[in-house]
């Protein structure tokens, strides 16, 4: 199915080169991001909307920084993608996104009508000068970092601070993510915890503002801790972990709860926690950049996967959590063995004690110790080149056991994949 929407993808590429570019809309997104039936259904909604034809063209990027670049160097005439919050950042400082036209005519305002207020927030904190980000980019999918964990050998309490990383009886045990930002983001916010405490800095400003300080005092705990990891993952820490070769895993909440699922099938009890400390936010959304040709069309995309019917679909395909905050969407998720919560952050006042998934939906009080990732610009060179240091040349026995599993397991995937068909996408959100 897959290879057949890419062949399709690339003829219609072909076919904008010859044809009206105002019927054509290029959408550029995270492989395995969306579910792809709503792309004939937008299709058709739009020519119901506007009596006019759209045809998309649809491709996908695994990295930020790839689509980033055929945009900022290439000057791509993509129409609509999905960058993360410090790329959505960076484009603004860069002068690459246009606003979003709330206009649609008869058409209702999706966007305004349920994107929930607190992502709308997050946007406005995503800013450069006079300029804030909400009126650049709308929400799609969000959540939180913290610790996916097997519950068979960890103690939750143990991993209610950052510095679980050092325990040694989790030695050879520990996954982290290959993802210098994320991981200095949380790491710095345990070195600073008591600045934290104290008032004496905020996370925002600890995230946000560039400091060769604070990366030096994060590489020295980050290469303390390097004998403890069993291996710096893009992907497969997920599958390490529901096969018990790992313990505890630094994950983002939507690869946290695809494992947990995945490792219900076959018996292996996995859960996720958010330390003390304070962790970041982050969320993908979906923008506009400077050198789109159908924005008209571009802007209706937006807003039709702001329906509250559509932004269900797409979270239930992809396993992540949806930026709309709607009754109906509250309503869906809703789960009666789960203990009540606050979420009135996200759905409103009426939300103060309901039953949702805490790894999808965090309490009021895991957010209020969270923070947002920011752009540094050139300065993220110090991140990438910590990183560089603090991983070295020298991979571990375990990394080479991980890399000859990897290579077996995907011979059996080739074979497995012809005979099942899994219910749900793999959500691969490298950032």
């Amino acid at each position: 199915m897959k290879r057949i929407f890419s062949i399709l993808a690339a003829a219609m590429m072909f076919a904008a080169c010859s044809s009206d570019r105002d019927n054509i809309l290029k959408v550029y997104n995270w492989s395995d991001y969306i579910d792809e039936a709503l792309i004939g259904e937008f299709e058709e909604w739009y020519e119901e909307q506007t009596g006019e034809p759209v045809k998309i063209v649809y491709q996908t990027f695994d990295i930020n920084e790839t689509m980033l670049s055929k945009i900022e160097k290439g000057h791509e005439d993509y129409d609509v993608v999905c960058p993360s919050d410090y790329i959505i950042e960076r484009m603004l400082r860069e002068d690459l996104l246009l606003p979003i036209n709330m206009d649609f005519g008869d058409t209702p305002n999706y966007i305004e009508g349920s994107l929930s207020p607190y992502i709308v927030e997050c946007l406005k904190n995503l800013k450069t000068g006079d300029k804030d980000a909400s009126k650049y980019a709308v929400g799609f999918m969000w959540g939180t970092t913290g610790f996916l964990y097997n519950t068979k050998y960890v103690d939750p309490e143990d991993l209610r601070t950052w510095d679980a990383l050092r325990n040694p009886k989790f030695a050879d045990k520990i996954f982290v993510k290959d993802a210098a930002r994320d991981i200095y983001s949380q790491i710095i916010q345990y070195v600073k915890r008591d600045e934290i405490a104290s008032g004496k800095v905020t996370r925002d400003e600890l995230l946000s503002v560039p400091n060769q300080e604070n990366v030096d005092l994060v590489e020295n705990y980050l290469k303390q801790i390097k004998g403890q990891v069993a291996g710096y993952e893009a992907d497969f820490g997920k599958d390490q972990m529901t096969q018990e070769r790992g313990w505890i895993s630094l994950n983002w909440s939507g690869d946290a709860y695809w494992a947990m699922e995945e490792a219900a099938a076959v018996g292996v009890e996995l859960d996720y926690i958010v330390p003390d400390e304070g962790a970041t936010v982050w969320f993908d959304g979906w923008v506009i950049p400077k050198y789109a040709k159908n924005t008209k069309a571009a802007a209706y995309f937006i807003n039709f996967m702001c329906k509250p019917e559509n932004a269900i679909r797409n979270s239930e395909e992809i396993g992540y959590v949806s930026a709309c905050g709607t009754p109906e969407i509250l309503e869906h998720f809703e789960d009666e063995s789960m203990e009540p919560i606050n979420l009135t952050y996200f759905f409103g006042e009426e939300a103060d004690s309901v039953r949702l998934d805490p790894v999808l939906y965090p309490d009021q009080a895991v957010i209020d110790r969270c923070a947002l990732e920011h752009d540094w610009g050139e300065d993220s060179q110090m991140l990438i080149d910590m990183w560089s240091r603090v991983k070295g040349s020298n991979a571990s026995v375990m990394t080479y056991v991980i890399i000859a599993a990897l290579f077996l397991g995907l011979v059996a995937g080739v074979i497995a994949s012809r005979t099942k068909k899994r219910s749900r996408s793999r959500a691969r959100r490298r950032r």
